[in-house]
């Protein structure tokens, strides 16, 4: 059994065929957890968790989307809603699209990320994150990610108290700061540009970090894998991401299944 630990099929790109997309992953052997870009695509998750076995959702909302008036007691009652909410994601920080009022932007984004780290830890969920450096400076958002994540007002580390306190998803950072994610008990998040030619430092990090912490996804309907590039993408096609990451670490593509299966089911706790 694989599972997709991070799917959009809430998103526009699957109304005309979204009933077959899940026939697709489903008949593939492929379980499914929804992602959220925002509190309308965190309902939308929700209500197709609830209605298919095989899928769950994550509540929380893509630092592109924030809004002014965003209201975290709206995600906290809607993550209690519902047994099949198993983490809040995703969330974080994204500088690659800041436009005019940068500086005022990035204090938003790590204003609400923090709040959603503090409602992570208030409802015992993992965090799904999301992160995305400048366009000259792809690395520098880990850094200040990694900072948030061990810091607070008192100089206790906010996640001390949860042994497995998320997954940094479709992974961008370096081999030094995924390994201080690791220090952190995080899991790696691999996409299909694991599968891209050009993609030689993501490929490096796989063949070093331990299996045991890695999930494999989609990001769908972005990045899909050879040999799909360019295409839209969906859950079914994570079978190509495992295939990669077996091949970059000499092992059974059936081990790879496996464990990156398990690894989901023990961050997610279901």
């Amino acid at each position: 059994m694989l599972i997709d630990s991070h799917a959009h099929i809430t998103f526009a790109e699957y109304s005309d065929d979204l009933e077959d997309v899940i026939k697709r992953s489903f008949a593939s052997n492929t379980q499914i957890i929804n992602a959220s870009n925002n509190y309308e695509t965190s309902v939308q998750a929700v209500e197709l968790a609830e209605k298919y076995d095989g899928m769950w959702a994550l509540v929380g909302c893509h630092p592109d989307d924030l809004r002014s008036d965003l209201d975290i007691e709206k995600y906290k009652r809607l993550a209690q809603s519902s047994n099949k909410v198993i983490g809040i994601g995703e969330v974080g920080l994204d500088y690659y699209r800041l436009g005019e009022n940068a500086d005022q932007i990035m204090r938003k984004q790590k204003e609400v990320f923090e709040l959603f780290i503090k409602l992570a830890l208030d409802l015992n969920l993992p965090l799904v994150l999301h992160c995305r450096g400048t366009k000259d400076d792809s690395y520098g958002a880990y850094d200040e990610m990694l900072e948030i994540l061990t810091g607070s007002a008192d100089g206790s580390t906010k996640l001390a108290m949860t042994a497995s306190p998320g997954v940094i998803h479709c992974y961008g950072g370096n081999l030094e700061q995924a390994k201080k994610f690791l220090d952190l008990g995080f899991y790696i998040g691999i996409t299909g540009i694991v599968t891209f030619k050009n993609a030689k430092e993501l490929q490096q990090i796989v063949r070093e970090i331990p299996l045991d912490k890695i999930l494999v996804e989609t990001d769908a309907p972005f990045l899909a894998p050879e040999p799909f590039r360019g295409q839209r993408n969906e859950p079914a096609y994570v079978k190509y991401v495992a295939r990669k990451i077996a091949d970059l670490k000499e092992l059974a593509f059936d081990e790879v299944v496996k464990q990156t299966y398990n690894n989901t089911r023990k961050l997610f706790r279901f």
